[in-house]
């Protein structure tokens, strides 16, 4: 397997990296960053060779990744990263805009000056990252300031929830802030979320986060998404 891309700031979702198992860790992100494109094979003799991991560590990762809807194992056919399609998708998007609505709505109620800078912080770094047109870094950002929204909310249950979501949309986290339209339409609702969280309104900030999400999965169910050549950010090719 060739093409490992550079670490961005953050996983996808602002995941951490775990101590606990780092096996797991490594083979995760690889999926969720996108290094490895859906529908590739797992072969375990060639992951543990690409990522310097024993072959009972490949094993362990491949039931974790399958428990986390990451990676279907078939009877003898092996383990690939799962493809999920454009109508799964939206229904993602529409589950994820209940769920990031809810957790919005807690994190008004609890924010705190801390909480307020970091914010921010994500945003004007958002804003910049467009200014420049680094759309790329601009959805890793976009990534990073949904994963403080919801962290700051310490909702745990919806938190979990998200992240599995989140998970399965590796092949459109770097396609929605290519619709025509969409950067400055993503600052914008962006910005409106923020604003309604640091002003503490909770009914405000769950309807800008619904309205942005509901926004997206309308632009994909529209067809609207360009398609973009996996090369370009590195992906390891889907396998035979």
């Amino acid at each position: 397997m060739t093409g490992r891309v550079p670490t961005t700031r953050s996983e996808l979702g602002g995941r951490k990296a775990s101590a606990a198992d780092p096996n797991y860790e490594k083979l995760r992100g690889a999926i969720v960053r996108g290094e490895i494109a859906p529908n590739s094979r797992l072969v375990e003799s060639d992951i543990s060779s690409f990522f310097e991991m024993s072959r009972g560590a490949v094993r362990n990762a491949l039931i974790r990744l399958e428990q986390e809807g990451l990676v279907v194992r078939e009877p003898h056919r092996g383990a690939r990263v799962r493809h999920v399609s454009d109508r799964e998708a939206i229904e993602i998007l529409q589950a994820r805009a209940v769920l990031e609505g809810l957790a919005v709505r807690v994190t008004a109620e609890r924010i705190d000056e801390v909480g307020v800078e970091r914010l921010q912080e994500g945003l004007a770094l958002h804003r910049a990252l467009l200014d420049s047109g680094d759309l790329l870094g601009a959805s890793d950002a976009n990534a990073e300031l949904h994963a403080a929204l919801i962290e700051l909310s310490g909702h745990s249950t919806a938190q979990r929830l998200i992240r599995g979501l989140n998970a399965q949309m590796v092949r459109y986290q770097y396609r929605t802030i290519l619709i025509p339209g969409r950067p400055a339409a993503s600052q914008a609702e962006h910005a409106a979320i923020v604003e309604a969280v640091v002003a503490r309104e909770p009914e405000r900030a769950e309807e800008a986060m619904r309205r942005h999400l509901f926004n997206v999965a309308e632009a994909l169910q529209h067809g609207l998404l360009p398609r973009i050549d996996s090369a370009s950010r590195g992906v390891i090719q889907a396998g035979g």
